[in-house]
């Protein structure tokens, strides 16, 4: 049974719930998130004040889907709060980022620049040698990061590359003089 679906979610002030048929959108000071849910799954209710999700079946999808619905949904109303944010650290010589327009520029070691399209909701800013991504929807952005990170991964012998910032690279010892 899960104990994140049992508890209500409260709707913060300037914050409304909107459920049609399978769809349920959330607004915001920050913007407006939608998601689809499976409505033979899980039964979701929205007075003006709280949200909550219950199980319309005993199935063991019903039940790993009733507590999964609750997260997503509670993800939305703090998103449209405060957004969700991933820093990223540049490390090496040389490597660096640049955001113009709706594209982030990524010289990292490669003969060529890497151009990314930044998606629509998010807002990148760099600095010296930091990526910061924020938005309201934490999938988008937690997605972008990691398709950021995944252009130069952390190499272990010196640690180069692209980081989260509170990531832990383990180091290699490497050749020994004889």
């Amino acid at each position: 049974m899960s104990r994140i679906g049992k508890q209500p979610i409260v709707l913060p002030p300037k914050t409304e719930c909107v459920i049609v048929g399978d769809t349920i959108t959330v607004r915001g000071p920050l913007g407006e998130l939608q998601k689809n849910f499976r409505e033979t799954e899980a039964d979701i209710q929205c007075d003006g004040k709280e949200v909550r999700v219950l199980a319309k079946r005993n199935t063991l999808l019903s039940r790993a889907l009733w507590g999964t619905y609750a997260s997503h949904i509670r993800n939305m109303v703090k998103g449209v709060h405060t957004p969700y944010m991933k820093r990223l650290m540049i490390e090496g010589i040389g490597y660096r980022a640049e955001h113009s327009g709706n594209t982030l520029t990524l010289l990292v070691g490669f003969s060529h620049p890497v151009k990314i399209p930044v998606p629509q909701g998010i807002t990148v800013k760099v600095d010296k040698a930091t990526i910061t991504i924020q938005g309201p929807d934490k999938e988008v952005v937690g997605s972008f990061a990691a398709y950021v990170r995944a252009v130069k991964k952390p190499e272990p012998y010196k640690g180069k590359g692209l980081r989260y910032e509170n990531e832990v690279v383990r180091r290699k010892q490497g050749k020994k003089a004889a």
